[in-house]
């Protein structure tokens, strides 16, 4: 690295805090084993894919003895979407490594998967990691999107490793690249390679948690990042009053960051996928719950306000849904209309090719719909295959279709409702950020546990690291099975094990502390401005955890 800030300079120096058992025992904990668990769905098919990962206990760390421990060579990756931490996870793994055994070594491969493949890598050493340690962004090694999960890539895998003496592999990622932990280690153990394999969860989403996962990382600065422009944003609506600010958030699947941001700013209306799903909400009515929300706050004189929009909220509206479901089966790669749909030689003939053979209600849903997002839905795919919801201006379109209503309201009344509009997409700005206390502390524990659980010889399972909302010394480490959240979903037109994605529960605090103020939310001028993320200072304003983790484990 070259010049750094005073920031950075200053955060070099902060000491990430460990749970009282790694505090006191290193990586020497012992492991207790729990009884044997099973998949959250499917358990059947997930058991037959997985014979000799399903059903292994899960771990709690309790204080051990230091024993010898001989050296080991582990390698790491960083694989998926960027998320505040990834450095802290890798320092904290090389710390626990070389308490384990000064010999130990740590490499780090490049570019993701694919680095693990192509035989890339770095060896990492103390001035590598003390020159990244509190640091956002995955710059030390990077991340790819590659998908491990076809044979010829495993094989590669273990020759590269072979060749290195590596003893472990550590993946830190999201669900899909949890889920490619989890096929690999099988792997691994149906070949008889003796490496082991542990996952890390990352992603800023938030869908990656359960009992024993509460939350994943980078979720904590990403919000408050997100949160801290939305308060911008929001005081400069108050100030200026005479705009609507449509703000899109990341949230590939869930409706997490939405929702937590939702609860940090106040704002007059955000929409949450899942209760649109739940309800079976058409589009039509979302975009008239919006237009009376515009022409009620119009009345009181405030021709502004603030909208939140999760990213993937298309996807669930209940009439696009089985759309985009038909467009991802019937023009995927490979098949007859794919193929003949991926020869045309521009988005209008591909409009017009879609329209043609669509039927029904899908058809009639997709002919109104703008060209702009008529577009998007059919550019190019995910490596699934899949419609890149994240690239369809949801909150453009909402604008759009809101815009329609209000003159036609205006012009069928009289009236002057003014409605004047921003759009925003706030993706990236939260992605690479400093990491909070929380992510910082939470992302050394997860690295460091990781050490733990491959001193303890254990494979197939994800470094876990609990008790989260409260002060870290009360934070409990330990693991679960990969194969514990594990379901089969339909995916490229054919059935897959995959992680399951944790969605927004209508039923839990969270959410119900939501519903039950946004009415007040909506029409008077409640706006919070939660500012900067805050390094330095007291407990209660530095190391705070996120209101959805304060809520969820009250």
């Amino acid at each position: 690295m070259s010049q750094i800030s005073p920031l950075q300079a200053a955060r070099a120096t902060y000491q990430p805090k460990l749970p009282a058992v790694l505090s006191a025992s290193g990586p020497f904990a012992k492991p207790v084993f729990g009884k044997a668990t099973k998949s959250v769905a499917d358990q059947a098919a997930i058991k037959k894919l997985f014979p000799d990962t399903y059903g292994l206990p899960a771990v709690k760390f309790e204080k051990g003895a230091k024993r010898k421990v001989k050296a080991l060579n582990v390698a790491v990756i960083l694989s998926g979407g960027q998320a505040p931490g990834g450095h802290n996870v890798i320092a904290g793994l090389y710390d626990g490594l070389k308490a384990l055994n000064a010999q130990s070594k740590l490499y780090g491969f490049l570019g993701g998967p694919s680095g693990l493949i192509d035989n890339k890598y770095m060896l990492l050493d103390d001035a590598i990691i003390d020159a990244y340690r509190n640091t956002g962004g995955f710059d030390m090694i990077c991340s790819g999107r590659t998908k491990l999960e076809k044979p010829e890539q495993f094989d590669k895998v273990i020759v590269n490793c072979k060749a290195l003496g590596i003893n472990a592999i550590v993946i830190i990622g999201g669900d899909d690249s949890n889920t490619n932990a989890c096929v690999l280690a099988q792997y691994m153990i149906d070949k008889k390679t003796g490496i082991q394999v542990i996952g890390c969860p990352k992603t800023i989403d938030g869908d990656l948690k359960n009992e024993w996962i509460e939350v994943s990382f980078g979720f904590d600065t990403a919000t408050k990042v997100y949160s801290e422009l939305i308060g911008n944003i929001m005081r400069d609506a108050n100030s200026a009053r005479k705009y609507w600010h449509f703000i899109k958030l990341m949230g590939r699947s869930a409706s997490h960051i939405a929702l937590e941001c939702a609860l940090q700013t106040h704002p007059n209306a955000c929409i949450i996928s899942e209760e649109v799903q739940q309800k079976n909400i058409s589009l039509n009515q979302i975009v008239w719950d919006l237009t009376n929300l515009v022409i009620k706050r119009a009345s009181k004189k405030m021709n502004f306000g603030v909208v939140l929009i999760p990213e993937g909220l298309i996807e669930f509206v209940p009439e696009l849904n089985p759309l985009i479901a038909e467009l991802n089966d019937s023009m995927a790669e490979g098949t007859e209309l794919g193929d003949q749909f991926n020869a045309l030689p521009d988005m209008d003939a591909k409009i017009k090719f879609v329209e043609a053979h669509l039927k029904g209600d899908n058809l009639a849903v997709f002919k109104p719909l703008p060209t702009f997002v008529k577009a998007q839905l059919l550019g190019d795919r995910d490596p699934h295959g899949n419609v890149q919801v994240s690239k369809i201006e949801t909150e453009k379109l909402l604008i759009a279709m809101v815009e329609a209503n209000i003159k036609a309201y205006n012009g069928a009344t009289g009236n002057n409702v003014k409605f004047s509009t921003q759009a925003h997409f706030f993706g990236y700005e939260g992605r690479c950020a400093a990491p909070s206390n929380f992510d910082a502390d939470y992302c050394y524990a997860l690295g460091y546990n990781a050490s733990a659980l491959i001193g303890a010889g254990l494979t197939g399972y994800m470094s876990s690291v609990r008790n989260i909302s409260k002060s870290a010394d009360k934070w409990e480490a330990g693991g679960i099975p990969l194969t514990m959240m594990m379901n089969m979903e339909h995916r490229h037109g054919k059935d897959v094990p995959v992680i399951k994605k944790a969605l927004v529960e209508l039923d839990a605090k969270p959410f119900k502390t939501f519903a039950a103020n946004r009415d007040k939310w909506a029409e008077e001028v409640d706006f919070v401005y939660p500012g900067p993320i805050q390094y330095f200072g007291p407990a209660e304003v530095c190391d705070r955890t996120t209101l959805t983790l304060q809520l969820e484990r009250a």
